[in-house]
């Protein structure tokens, strides 16, 4: 199983998480992945977010090896087309790097959508948008994960190359992995999720990723609570050796 880091994104100096991706692969983690947010948090805690796009090219040029990614890319923030080519763009910049995971959006996203004058949409509507996401930029040969529930979105997994349960139990991801593999038999099933690097340590953590790794997850992705703190990749790449 691969390990990947999401990156401190929700700064305003995009030399924060550049430094946290060249740590990770430094110490040896396979991935980092940005977000797709407009901002985080709330009034009066609303934090700025840096656009997931121009973050992955910055990425792409600052590293050699690790993958890099999108938890998720929304498809209804932009045309089809553009995020396809944007994946497309970051694809060749990094020499194949990519990977382009893709969603749906959710309710939590529609605050973001609707203050740019973007329709949120019905569920049907945004998944519709997603599958023409996903064609699209598979047509580009850039490797297409989509998260979202399994019973919504298996029938669109068959058309792309993995699934991310995010912050779901082993053995709920099993289940729900079911779901996606009866209608995409070959797709990785991949996990996201928070976790607590310095406060679990890397016993405990690399016990937690074997676990997945045991109901096959190919890949598991780890959102720090504390995206800051600069001990994570060296933590978090022990437990990925620990795992070998």
């Amino acid at each position: 199983m691969r390990i990947g880091i999401a990156l401190p994104q929700f700064v305003e100096d995009p030399e924060i998480p550049i430094a946290a991706a060249v740590a990770a692969e430094a110490a040896g983690i396979d991935g980092v992945f940005v977000y797709d947010h407009l901002w985080r948090g709330e009034p009066p805690n609303r934090r700025p977010a840096l656009e997931c796009f121009a973050l992955l090219g910055a990425l792409a040029a600052e590293t050699a090896r690790v993958s890099l990614g999108t938890l998720v890319a929304r498809a209804t923030l932009r045309p089809a087309a553009t995020t396809a080519n944007a994946f497309a763009t970051a694809q060749r910049v990094s020499e194949g790097r990519v990977i382009a995971g893709l969603g749906a959006g959710d309710g939590q996203s529609r605050a973001e959508n609707e203050a740019y004058g973007l329709p949120f949409g019905t569920l049907a509507e945004r998944l519709d948008r997603l599958h023409e996401t996903v064609v699209a930029t598979r047509a580009h040969g850039v490797p297409v994960w989509i998260g979202g529930t399994a019973e919504r979105v298996a029938p669109l997994v068959a058309g792309a190359d993995g699934w991310n349960g995010w912050g779901l139990e082993p053995e709920a991801l099993a289940a729900a992995g079911g779901i996606v593999r009866a209608a995409a038999p070959a797709a990785a099933l991949t996990w996201g999720g928070v976790a607590r690097p310095r406060e679990d340590g890397v016993a405990a953590l690399a016990d937690r990723l074997a676990r997945y790794a045991e109901v096959g997850c190919a890949w598991a992705v780890l959102a720090a609570a504390d995206p800051l703190d600069p001990a994570n990749a060296e933590i978090v790449g022990e437990a990925r050796r620990r795992l070998a």
